[in-house]
């Protein structure tokens, strides 16, 4: 598996990912999705530049060029809700892509202590395709680690990036280990050093998901 780190060298996206942080901006839920949807155009430029391309003759008002179309078969997918804004972000660019839909969710005991439940898989096949998965936070890597393995049940890709803009060193630590020989891509903005005891990013963002769409029960 290989990681990427994107922020690095410094550019407008530690601007988006500033305001995604600052609580003071995070009280308009609109500002917030739009900036999902803004780092994921930028991660969707940058996948961009690892696909293969085949070059087509396009005929303009006064002549031909030539210019180059990515030849993989792709498919966009994120992890609900927070993934949504992330998700749209990508398919900006990449707008002939197929989609999927993964629903993983903490389910939390009376003490504080959580399990992942996966309820909902929408997919296509992805045998052979090139499979872009969304989520904003990884905290632990046990979403999106479930997400992932719940995914493969629609076909062997023939790569898959997986794309979360503020990460844990633990949960990059964790995804690196248990994907260690998979055909896999990590994309990061930002590595926070720190889990607190609810498995929360420090500093993180707080909830991305009640941040972009309202608090739940």
């Amino acid at each position: 598996m290989e990681i990427k780190q994107i922020n690095q060298p410094v550019s407008i996206l530690s601007s988006f990912i500033a305001e995604m942080r600052d609580v003071e901006v995070q009280t308009d839920p609109l500002r917030f999705r739009r900036n999902l949807e803004r780092i994921g155009e930028i991660f969707a430029y940058e996948i961009s530049k690892t696909l293969t391309y085949q070059p087509k003759e396009i005929t303009t008002p006064l002549g031909k060029a030539t210019e180059w179309f990515p030849q993989e078969k792709l498919v966009v997918t994120s992890i609900l809700r927070a993934g949504v804004p992330l998700h749209n972000g990508i398919l900006n660019y990449f707008d002939r892509a197929e989609n999927g839909f993964v629903s993983a969710f903490r389910k939390y005991t009376v003490n504080g202590e959580f399990d992942i439940h996966i309820e909902y898989i929408s997919a296509p096949d992805l045998t052979g395709k090139t499979v872009i998965m969304a989520d904003p936070m990884l905290a632990t890597g046990s979403s999106l680690e479930l997400a992932y393995k719940a995914i493969m049940a629609n076909g062997k890709p023939k790569h898959v990036h997986l794309v979360s803009i503020i990460a844990s060193q633990a949960g990059v630590d964790y995804i690196s280990s248990i994907l260690e020989e998979e055909p896999v891509t990590l994309w990061v903005a930002a590595v926070d050093d720190e889990l607190n005891s609810k498995s929360y990013i420090v500093p993180g963002i707080g909830d991305a998901g009640d941040l972009a769409y309202g608090p739940k029960l």
